[in-house]
């Protein structure tokens, strides 16, 4: 696990869209790439890879799988992924099958998930029968089960996610289903970064959680459950943290658990990342403050344009302020906000002045003799948040 901290102050247009939040990736397969894709709209990024993959050519149950297949030829082969296929093919390579099973392929219907697929396919010198442009494996099984499957023998590339009712389906339609595993997820050697993105996610540290794989989401909720915090996972989910997954197969065990996930339309890293692109900016409500526009972003605010660093204890009490923008917090109240201050008062105008200093603007908070402090609202907001 790695963190890497973005920003200080800078101008407007310095300040990416995702600077000063910090989101999680659970990724273990193209985690640099999306990590940089994060980093460069300005995110800190909290990377703790929730499994990892057995390679291919180490996988016994892929070579007895692609042995089986080159000795009883199914009619219909439904290629899943495109790193997959691809792997398969270099995996039999490796073991010396590779010419026999390009043979075997080339003498069934060989269905392609989506573009990226049938690009892998034709990539092996092998031509596709179909595949849907929509990428779409519930399209893939319409079409099988409108032509009929009864007593044909298909086999279908696995790849480490459910297909939620695809073999299932086929197999009550009559047919033989094959599975043809081309990696396998195991628990990651290193479970540490792990349990720590699990307590940054319970802490409401991260501002989103990132999963581009159906046993990555099932992976983080097991552990959860064998540290016995589930339902505070689950409480984080479901109310702060941002839940965004690469997909509705990738979903799939969030949502068994009644957390609403964000998905891109495209099951992209690119679109992924444009997703939180919007989401988070979106949640946060900009303030009219002495003059200024305040955002107060995951770790850090922006005023007017500009990204300030915030300590923890700072931004404990800023968000205790704007809860009730304009209203008088009591120190008492924002003593109960700050971590770890114990019962002296002190704490709180100690962390006040550090707050003060990093927002660069003093006059944003103000102190109301022997009651308090306020976030300084603009009279133009006053009638506009009073009741919120």
């Amino acid at each position: 696990m790695h963190r890497e901290q973005t920003g200080a102050a800078g101008d407007e247009a310095s300040v990416g869209p995702l600077a000063g939040f910090t989101v999680g990736v659970t990724a273990a397969r193209r985690a640099d790439e999306l990590g940089a894709l994060l980093r460069r709209r300005g995110a800190e990024v909290m990377h703790a890879p929730a499994l990892r993959i057995v390679p291919l050519a180490d996988d016994s149950e892929l070579l007895a799988a692609t042995k089986q297949l080159i000795d009883d030829a199914p009619e219909v082969v439904v290629a899943t992924t495109a790193i997959g296929f691809r792997g398969w093919i270099e995996a039999a390579d490796g073991w010396g099958l590779g010419d026999a099973l390009l043979d075997r392929l080339r003498g069934v219907r060989l269905l392609a998930r989506g573009p990226k697929v049938r690009g892998a396919v034709r990539a092996a010198g092998l031509t596709e029968e179909w595949f849907p442009a929509s990428e779409s494996m519930a399209e893939v099984l319409d079409r099988l089960l409108e032509e009929g499957v009864e007593g044909r023998r298909i086999a279908v590339q696995l790849h480490g996610e459910p297909l939620p009712g695809f073999v299932e389906s086929l197999r009550a339609g009559g047919a033989e289903v094959v599975g043809v595993p081309v990696y396998r997820w195991m628990p990651p050697e290193d479970i540490g970064p792990v349990d720590r993105l699990l307590d940054a996610t319970v802490a409401r540290a991260l501002d989103a959680v990132t999963f581009t794989s159906a046993p990555a989401a099932a992976s983080l909720l097991d552990r959860a459950e064998r540290r016995g915090m589930r339902a505070e996972l689950l409480d984080a989910l479901r109310h702060d943290v941002l839940p965004a997954c690469v997909g509705p197969v990738t979903a799939l065990p969030l949502e068994a658990h009644d957390v609403p996930t964000a998905q891109p339309e495209r099951f992209r890293l690119g679109p992924l990342v444009q997703l939180l692109t919007a989401e988070l900016p979106g949640r946060v409500r900009p303030l009219p403050v002495a003059g200024r526009r305040l955002e107060i972003r995951g770790h850090a605010v922006v005023v007017d344009g500009e990204l300030r660093t915030v300590p923890p204890a700072g931004m404990a009490l800023l968000r205790a302020l704007a809860r009730r923008p304009g209203w008088v917090v009591a120190r008492s109240d924002l003593l109960r906000a700050l971590p770890g201050a114990g019962r002296d008062e002190h704490a709180v105008e100690t962390a006040m002045a550090r707050l003060r200093t990093a927002l660069g603007s003093p006059k944003l908070i103000q102190t109301v003799v022997k009651r308090g402090y306020r976030l300084a609202l603009d009279p133009s907001a006053e009638t506009k948040y009073a009741d919120t």
